[in-house]
């Protein structure tokens, strides 16, 4: 009988020992293991909130400030603190549907029950004012405070770019410093800059209570760490330019770079249509992001950097540079033009005739009869080498220029444009079976050649420094950090003798005092200039128009173009020239205001369907 109940209380010892380690075991899981349920324990009690720092600020050359900041709130969701809430109340609060907080909720469940999610983003101060007095009323909603962008002037939505949420596949990258409902910088400066930007985060313990009211910082804040602001930026572009340009623009399509050639600084950066940036802000941004992006007419497309063009006459210039350094051209080099360029049944048409006495005249009259005889020349020149290398050299040639590659610029996106070779003609036509009248139309600018609107001005900066240049950029000074701009200090040198330069440049100049440009001429100022007009297949022609000034000090270089705009005379000039007028005069002469008038007052736009998202 003994050993039965002493059996009987071992097997009671047994089962009470069992049951404890049950509880030990599952008390450490909950405490050590299971991080979900520390993180609902903590959340009760104390909030652990990111401090987003201010973005830095950017201001024009002129110290204009260009980009600014404002506050807004976006509210947040921990989806394991809510409870049975008036849903109706909520929506009618916040201004959504109750379609919306469904679906949002139900994102936010299954992101983490225990973790926050964005819920609404960009909120208006005014407006949070309203939702903060009865937001305790539903727990598990709080609100936290950003800054997000403004812009005073309304311009270069392009140049500046805008902010929007991260993709899961930047915070990927990120090696933790992006976190679900941030915001990064996209295109423009906002994007090649972010890092600079925007500042470092800081982190804020604060207690709450079971309705979700803050109580005040944990342990008198000594856990929390500062938000560090963004780093300011000093833009090279002067605003009142990038205005005047856009101005010219409206009811155009096209773009306007100028740019410093003395330093590389771009002045402006105009691609029209434009748009306001500030419609990619607040609470309206996804609204308007969208109708920009199916707007016809592609304002957010940025055409200065990306939009390859037949450069047309305005690549004369450059061919002229290459063929006098191979010693195709020299610069008494003449041509008696017939009115068109005839070799076998190929006819290339030009509006010159008569004999082009040497080099400076082909260029002020732009004959193309000339051109095609020089090019063919160019490539042909050497016996001892292939058409083939010929043409390979003539790429080459161009490539001094950044033709067929990037120039480098300090914002994203930027396009190569393109210059073929030999290889693009073996692959198109076999190989040695196209010679040089096959690629004919590649010495009047046209066929395969694209040059981007920012490649024109680039070329016609190193031309107006006779044989240098510097990479365009469009970030003057970061306050406190300049090691991101020591590359734009770099001079680049290009291999052809100055004296040739020279032979251009008064070719240039011949064009606006008694050439295709004449009547561009601006008072008092000599300006070297390049027509050109550029065919297009699917519409009228594009006005293109390349210069800088003043001749002897060259203080602006610019390439303008206008989509489907005739004669590069006929808009591309006259804006090019109001534009550099308005930067070194600030005024436009009283003789010239009835051309500024008909440049504002000209709408190319035919677009049945075009969109008011744009300007």
């Amino acid at each position: 009988m003994t050993d039965l109940y002493q059996s009987r209380r071992y097997t009671i010892q047994l089962i009470i020992i069992v049951i404890t380690l049950i509880f030990i075991a599952r008390l450490f899981y909950l405490q050590v293991i299971d991080k979900d349920y520390k993180q609902l324990a903590k959340a009760t009690v104390l909030r652990q909130t990111t401090v987003f720092p201010a973005r830095g600020l950017v201001y024009d050359r002129n110290a204009k400030l260009i980009i600014d900041n404002q506050k807004e709130y976006d509210l947040w969701v921990t989806p394991g603190q809510v409870k049975e809430i008036d849903t109706v109340g909520f929506c009618d609060l916040v201004g959504i549907s109750d379609t919306f907080f469904r679906e949002t909720l139900k994102k936010a469940r299954e992101y983490s029950r225990f973790k926050s999610s964005l819920f609404v983003k960009g909120i208006s101060v005014d407006k949070y004012a309203a939702i903060q007095e009865e937001l305790y009323l539903f727990q598990g909603f709080f609100g936290q405070v950003r800054t997000v962008r403004a812009y005073p002037y309304h311009s270069a939505a392009h140049v500046l770019g805008y902010i929007s949420e991260v993709t899961p596949k930047q915070i990927d990258q990120s090696d933790g410093y992006y976190k679900r409902g941030d915001y990064i910088g996209t295109g423009g400066i906002e994007q090649s800059y972010e890092k600079a930007l925007r500042g470092v985060k800081g982190t804020r313990y604060v207690l709450v209570d079971v309705h979700n009211k803050e109580m005040g910082p944990f342990n008198e804040g000594k856990f929390d760490t500062a938000a560090v602001p963004g780093k300011n930026i000093n833009s090279t572009i002067s605003i009142d330019l990038q205005q005047y340009g856009e101005k010219l623009m409206k009811g155009k399509i096209g773009s306007i770079v100028a740019l410093e050639p003395r330093t590389g600084e771009i002045l402006c950066m105009i691609s029209s249509p434009e748009y306001d940036p500030s419609l990619l802000t607040g609470q309206d941004r996804g609204k308007n992001f969208r109708l920009l992006l199916t707007d016809s007419l592609n304002p957010l497309f940025v055409r200065p950097l990306k939009a390859a063009y037949p450069p047309g006459s305005t690549y004369k210039a450059t061919l002229s540079l290459v063929g006098l350094q191979e010693g195709a051209i020299t610069p008494s080099s003449s041509y008696n033009c017939p009115g068109a360029y005839y070799v076998g049944s190929l006819r290339v048409k030009c509006d010159h005739s008569g004999f082009v006495p040497d080099l400076v005249a082909a260029i002020q009259h732009s004959c193309n009869s000339y051109f095609c005889n020089y090019f063919r020349r160019t490539i042909d020149y050497d016996e001892d080498h292939s058409v083939a290398q010929g043409l390979d050299d003539w790429k080459k040639g161009l490539g001094y220029f950044s033709l067929g590659q990037k120039t480098g610029i300090d914002l994203p996106n930027e396009g190569y444009g393109f210059v073929p070779g030999s290889k693009y003609y073996d692959k198109i036509y076999g190989e040695k079976r196209w010679n040089s009248v096959t690629v004919v139309s590649l010495g009047i600018g046209q066929g395969e050649l694209g040059e981007t609107p920012l490649q024109m001005v680039n070329v016609i900066s190193a031309i107006a420094n006779r044989g240098y240049f510097y990479p365009p950029h469009i970030s003057r000074e970061i306050i406190g950090d300049d090691s991101m701009l020591i590359k734009y200090k770099t001079k680049h040198v290009i291999p052809i003798d100055s004296s040739n330069f020279n032979v251009v440049v008064e070719g240039l100049r011949q064009v606006v005092l008694a050439g295709t440009a004449a009547a561009s001429q601006i008072p008092g100022v000599t300006m070297a200039g390049k027509t050109g007009t550029a065919q297009n297949p699917h519409g009228n022609d594009h006005s293109l128009f390349v210069a800088f000034a003043p001749v002897e000090d060259p203080k602006i270089a610019i390439s303008v173009v206008v989509e489907n705009a005739g004669f590069g005379a006929q808009y591309a000039a006259p804006i090019a020239s109001l534009m550099i007028e308005k930067y070194l005069n600030d005024t436009i002469s009283a003789s010239r205001k009835p051309v500024e008038q008909r440049m504002i007052e000209a709408n190319l736009i035919k677009h049945a369907a075009a969109g008011k998202s744009h300007k």
